[in-house]
């Protein structure tokens, strides 16, 4: 993957709400944005982890972190798939 370099202009402002330091920016931003994307649903977990250069596991963490849930599915959602699975295994088994 080759990477590209964008100048944004940000207002000071914006820096003073951040409360990082300017040369650890360029990281945030990319942290959020990653995040963003996972919780639109347009990249996943491991593609987050991908853009971030981390593990998998250290971005579920960062996820957690930040409020944004893993598993978007609804409990119904959950017990579906779990019952189908159980039925695959049970034919599989026989």
């Amino acid at each position: 993957m080759s990477d590209l370099t964008v100048s944004v202009r940000l207002p000071r402002d914006l820096l003073g709400a951040l409360d990082i330091p300017e040369k650890q920016l360029a990281n945030q931003v990319l942290e959020l944005v990653a995040l963003e994307l996972f919780r639109q649903g347009r990249v996943s977990a491991g593609k987050g982890a991908e853009i971030l250069a981390i593990s998998k596991w250290d971005f579920i963490q960062l996820l957690a972190r930040h409020q944004v849930p893993y598993f978007t599915e609804s409990v119904a959602e959950l017990e579906a798939e779990i019952a189908a699975a159980e039925a695959l295994m049970e034919q599989l088994t026989e």
